[in-house]
């Protein structure tokens, strides 16, 4: 199996940082995992790696969609799985878990393409019916007959020719996964976060929100939803960042769960300061087995 290093983490835990010195070290690529970084001229409130911060490692999947535009996981799935085969190397950054496990894993979609609306043919349908059908197309199948959303997702895939007792589950790997996961503890963290907010309203936040605003584009993420209620005068100024601070430090503690949970990471303190040294050792002993 192909070897890829992955790097996560919560926000201002110092992901790009690292990866881009490991990334010249073990000569790597690196992938975009952040599914807001994904989107042009979401630059300040992403944090979003300046072209000098690069220092000339070879950056994949930033600013490739119109924010008027949506981009999917499975979008996501394909255009990284397309990447893992081209580049030698690949190292993907970020801190969406979903995103990232649906392309590493044996995660399947519904083709967009040719996308059968299942709730719709089957609305009238009961879930006994529905299992009934289900087996027709793929009698192997292993499911719960009362979980309805579950029966209306495999037969949209069975209609798709993708029968999941043919599939690996979904918890297996596609490659040799190196999960770096950096670590920060919840004081450290919540201080990063308030600085990296202020610094992100000194280099013009706001005006990026209201930019987008003013085109009639509407994002749902943090930091970008709540300055939006500031302009709407839904919150005060000072309300808007604790809600960007409450947000981002939720979203930390269920990123935390979900990587350990979900992806069995190599956990090391974002503080350390031998954090390079550390995950240099790792993932050169990772490539070299």
């Amino acid at each position: 199996m192909k070897k890829i290093v992955v790097i996560v983490g919560p926000t201002a835990s110092g992901k790009t940082k690292l990866s881009v010195e490991l990334a010249k070290r073990i000569d790597s690529e690196i992938i975009n995992g952040d599914s807001v970084q994904i989107y042009q001229r979401l630059d300040i409130g992403s944090a979003k790696i300046k072209e000098e911060e690069k220092q000339g490692i070879k950056h994949h999947l930033f600013d490739v969609c119109d924010p008027k535009q949506t981009y999917t996981a499975y979008q996501f799935q394909k255009d990284v799985r397309n990447l893992i085969d081209k580049i030698e190397t690949p190292m993907i950054v970020g801190g969406t878990g979903l995103y990232i496990k649906s392309a590493l894993y044996d995660y399947e979609f519904e083709d967009e393409d040719d996308k059968v609306d299942v709730e719709k043919m089957y609305q009238d349908v009961s879930n006994e019916e529905l299992y009934e059908k289900l087996l027709i197309l793929d009698p192997n199948i292993n499911i719960d007959m009362h979980n309805r959303r579950r029966l209306l997702r495999a037969l949209a895939l069975a209609h798709q020719g993708n029968y999941r007792s043919e599939k690996q589950n979904k918890d297996q790997p596609l490659y040799d996964l190196c999960i770096i996961y950096l670590d920060l503890d919840r004081k450290v963290l919540e201080e990063r976060l308030h600085i990296r907010l202020e610094k992100q309203l000194e280099e013009g936040f706001i005006d990026e929100v209201k930019a987008l605003k003013e085109d009639g584009i509407k994002i749902n993420a943090i930091g970008y939803r709540e300055i939006d209620q500031y302009l709407d005068d839904i919150l005060t100024y000072e309300e808007m960042k604790k809600e960007i601070i409450k947000k981002s430090k939720a979203l930390a503690k269920k990123q935390k769960t979900w990587f350990k949970n979900q992806m069995h990471a190599h956990m090391l303190d974002a503080l350390s300061d031998d954090l390079v040294e550390q995950a240099t050792n790792i993932v050169l002993t990772f490539l070299e087995e």
